[in-house]
């Protein structure tokens, strides 16, 4: 019976993506470095230190990976604050909602820093259905390493096969197999160019992952 679900963030409850690539960009451009687009791309589901330590690998950057971060993370901040147009994704409200009534313990599992995870949380009021919230940029391992849903999961306080991971980036699946977590990768128009082939579930509408047709799977397993 599944009890307890692990939802990802960006791009799977609210997309951030554009006010991140905007950060990002102007990022780049405070080190005067040119990442491609597909490079850019192999960065989803991973954490911004992350990411800031392979620029700095990659590139040759003399500045440290944290104060990248923290560049980042100051235009983030401006365009967080005057960038009316973000809004949570559709149908993620109902499902959360309906999961929350019926008494399935939820989590949240991203490699936002805990700063995004809690505005983001403070602007569309979700903290009253979440038990816990992690972050990536918090733990020693980035996704696609397990850490955060194994952590995520016991926080539960039910056994992993018992739970499940939402996820939209190729990252985030790997992290959820690894983890040995069942895994609804969530393809949507956000998220562009990731492997949902190797999630064990893969939807494209919220509908499809209502409480009882879940229950019916994991029934099923």
């Amino acid at each position: 019976m599944l009890k307890g679900v692990l939802f990802d963030m960006d791009g799977v409850i609210v997309d951030t993506e554009p006010l991140h690539h905007k950060a990002y960009h102007l990022m780049f451009d405070d080190v005067e470095i040119e990442v491609t687009p597909e490079l850019y791309q192999s960065f989803t589901g991973q954490s911004t230190l992350n990411i800031c330590k392979r620029l700095c690998d990659h590139f040759g950057v003399t500045e440290t990976p944290e104060t990248l971060v923290q560049l980042k993370r100051k235009h983030f901040k401006h365009i967080f604050a005057n960038d009316p147009s973000l809004q949570l994704i559709d149908g993620v409200l109902d499902i959360i909602k309906e999961y929350h009534e019926r008494e399935l313990k939820l989590v949240l599992a991203s490699s936002a820093s805990m700063m995004t995870i809690n505005n983001i949380f403070d602007r569309f009021d979700l903290n009253q259905y979440f038990i816990e919230k992690f972050s990536g940029a918090d733990l020693q391992q980035s996704k696609p390493h397990p850490e955060i849903f194994e952590k995520a999961a016991f926080s539960t306080g039910y056994e992993r096969s018992q739970c499940m991971v939402i996820e939209d980036s190729t990252n985030g699946i790997k992290a959820a197999n690894a983890a040995k977590i069942f895994c609804v990768g969530y393809d949507s128009v956000h998220s562009k160019n990731q492997d949902y082939s190797i999630a064990n579930h893969v939807i494209s509408d919220f509908s499809e992952i209502q409480h009882d047709k879940m229950q019916a799977i994991f029934k099923g397993k």
